[in-house]
């Protein structure tokens, strides 16, 4: 919680400061001529960026799908920038322009543009294979290392964060990480984010040691020990000293609104679920809401005129729910961001704003997510898939890891041992990053070691990843 009595100001939490400048560092160049505010350049940074671009080949839900009309994690990324950029207009006109009324129409313009830049980046952290990548990176430390009295001492002891890092390995956390800490654009900060962009795209607020169940922002581990010091000096510059950035919430809820509706969408699309199944559901766990009740009938108001049969009646009623579905949630996120305004400008808002009980989308919300759970992220051709994701991850982890453990520090690498040969494949740009790191001395040199191999991994897509297991283990 924020410390008692600290408000919130957006003159700081739309600092234009860079990363770099806050170590010291050279100020970014401009073009002669160039009119764009640093918050467009955020943007133009992100939209640019080789992790953004891999988000094409990572998965939505369906990995390694054929169908090329279902979503990637780029369409994703991209549609939720859309709807966190229109609900933060409609926030800063509905809330933030009433209640602050010695902003400039600069800065109120500058906040729905770093939520569209928030919501391109909110998923550019993941593995392949999405959550489920995840989830095979920790099994992989636990599994390995969670005896292993040596390697935790190493690192500070089990409950350390280095060691909670790898043990509750997030992909929100390496996001922060590839955006503000990784060789991005010839710069050793990533994206070289403002301070403003930065710090409201730190969905969770807590380090891995110190998570708490009982709040949602820190329910999850916010950034890594890598990037501490970098979080701490965002935070001084933005006012921010262990509280969510009010756009955060706002990004949230986009990201929310987007894949409660379009995984649904898709899932229909696929084939995997069926519409008047999913109707059905909607309904009756939703406790027949209102809004459910709304979009429902503004999808059948569209459709009906064209008079569809079959498959492409059913599709249409998906899209049709979409868009309504989308609206109508959009509407709901800002009234619940109007009247839980105060508490959030005073750092003492712990919920998530769809899931406020004065939220009007809630049930709208809960009956999707227990549909998606239950009959499209536990079918068997998603498990399957899953379940394959996570043999391919393990065992490019056990390759990797053999690799690193090979590299002598001082000495160039060659390809006399078989972990040599393995070290050399591993990305030029990571080496870099990490022998850089090891010849500076100032890391724990595990860590920056373990690092080493989850970077390379987060950063694979879906498709190479598996290409790159089959060449190394024949198949």
């Amino acid at each position: 919680m924020a410390t008692k009595g600290h408000k919130l100001k957006w003159a700081d939490l739309l600092s234009t400061r860079r990363v770099r400048s806050l170590f010291g560092g050279p100020k970014s160049r401009v073009a002669t001529g160039d009119l764009r505010t640093q918050f467009e350049r955020d943007y133009g940074r992100t939209i640019y960026s080789t992790p953004f671009r891999r988000l094409r080949d990572k998965a939505q839900v369906f990995p390694l799908e054929p169908n090329d009309s279902l979503r990637t994690r780029l369409l994703h990324s991209l549609e939720v920038s859309s709807v966190a950029e229109d609900l933060a207009a409609q926030s800063v006109r509905d809330v933030v322009s009433k209640h602050e009324k010695t902003l400039s129409e600069s800065d109120l313009r500058a906040i729905p543009l770093v939520a569209a830049t928030c919501g391109l980046v909110h998923d550019i952290g993941n593995p392949p294979f999405g959550h489920a990548g995840e989830l095979a990176i920790k099994t992989w430390f636990t599994e390995r290392f969670n005896n292993d009295e040596a390697f935790l001492s190493s690192l500070g002891g089990q409950k350390s964060q280095m060691v909670q890092d790898f043990f509750t390995f997030e992909g929100n956390a390496q996001g922060i990480r590839t955006v503000s800490n990784t060789f991005l654009l010839v710069d050793p900060y990533g994206l070289n984010f403002t301070a403003g962009t930065l710090s409201a795209a730190l969905k969770y607020t807590a380090p891995s040691d110190q998570m708490d169940q009982r709040r949602h922002e820190t329910s999850k581990p916010g950034f890594f020990t890598s990037e501490s010091e970098i979080v701490a000096k965002v935070r001084e510059v933005t006012g921010t000293p262990d509280c969510r950035h009010p756009v955060a919430y706002l990004v949230e809820a986009a990201d929310d609104i987007v894949y409660c509706s379009v995984d649904l969408e898709d899932g229909i699309r696929r084939g995997t679920l069926a519409w008047e199944a999913v109707q059905r559901a909607l309904l009756n766990e939703s406790g027949r809401a209102d809004i459910v009740k709304e979009a429902l009938r503004q999808a059948h108001e569209h459709v009906k005129p064209a008079r569809l049969r079959g498959k492409e009646q059913a599709d249409a009623l998906a899209q049709a729910f979409r868009i309504a579905a989308i609206s109508l949630m959009v509407i709901a996120a800002r009234k619940t961001f109007r009247r839980r305004y105060d508490a959030i400008m005073d750092g003492g808002y712990h919920k998530e704003l769809l899931m406020d009980p004065t939220c009007e989308a809630k049930p709208l919300i809960e009956a999707s997510k227990s549909i998606l759970r239950s009959g499209l992220y536990r079918h068997s051709d998603v498990l399957r898939l899953e379940v394959r994701g996570r043999r391919v991850i393990h065992e490019l982890l056990s390759l990797f890891w053999e690799a690193v453990s090979s590299y002598e520090k001082g000495k160039s690498s060659t390809p006399k041992t078989y972990g040599g040969k393995l070290y050399l494949l591993l990305s030029p740009n990571y080496r870099r990053i990490f022998e850089k790191r090891v010849r500076k001395g100032k890391e724990n040199e595990l860590y920056c070691r373990l690092q080493l191999i989850t970077d390379q991994v987060s950063g694979m897509t879906d498709t190479y990843s598996c290409r790159l297991h089959k060449d190394l283990t024949n198949g």
